[in-house]
């Protein structure tokens, strides 16, 4: 991780509160402490159950209901809200919380939830058609967040943001500069296949901030920026 972003200097001027972003992340840790109480057995099939497998949702193999109740199709929304450990979480929440706010600023409280699942579910078709055959269950918001990163950066590129550089030197760099090193590195690793990249969904991550910045670019062409709803 080339930064860790800590804080913007962009203030909202539309909303006074950004409650979807702080729900999200509430419901997103709410969540991830809730599976405390599941055996180990038990977590196994939840993940099953709600991660997003490529290979079911193209209809490679199939669950029985002893393992899942939901479709493949809902999995495209529910991988969003699961996390593998407390550093994924802290990591994909601080980002939202630092980058979300002004996203929903900009297009609004219920744009903004539906944005976010979008995008979410955008940057999940994506890893699956890289990835078809995969057995592996997908979890996490980044490709959600990946999106609010795509948007951020179209929006607001010159926004000052206070990073920690390689997990220690604090330091104010343009927002362009710190959103498009993280954009490099996953296009890089993608690309690439790189070793570094195992164990992280680079293609869901591409997807969501490609759409992210599509989605933006859109409703700004189409005056729906800065627009309370």
């Amino acid at each position: 991780m080339p930064f860790l972003p800590l804080h913007d200097t962009n203030p909202r001027v539309n909303i006074k509160y950004h409650y979807i972003t702080i729900t999200i992340i509430i419901v997103n840790v709410f969540i991830f402490i809730d599976t405390f109480g599941i055996s180990y057995s038990g977590l196994d099939n939840y993940v099953i159950g709600y991660a997003l497998i490529p290979a079911r949702l193209f209809g490679e193999f199939g669950l029985s209901d002893r393992y899942t109740n939901t479709s493949a199709i809902f999995t495209l929304f529910s991988y969003q809200f699961l996390h593998g450990g407390w550093q994924h979480l802290i990591f994909n929440m601080l980002f939202l919380w630092v980058f979300g706010d002004n996203i929903e600023d900009a297009v609004g409280h219920t744009r903004f939830i539906i944005y976010f699942l979008v995008c979410g579910v955008i940057g999940g078709l994506v890893h699956c058609f890289v990835n078809p055959s995969s057995l592996s269950p997908t979890i996490g918001a980044s490709g959600a967040i990946a999106g609010v990163l795509g948007g951020y950066l179209l929006l607001y590129p010159r926004a000052r943001l206070l990073v920690l550089a390689f997990g220690f030197i604090p330091v104010r760099l343009p927002a362009l500069l710190v959103i498009g090193a993280f954009f490099t590195q996953d296009l890089l690793w993608g690309i690439t296949g790189s070793s570094a990249s195992q164990g992280v969904a680079v293609w869901a991550h591409i997807g969501g901030f490609v759409s992210g910045f599509i989605i933006i670019f859109l409703l700004r062409k189409f005056n729906y920026i800065n627009f309370k709803l």
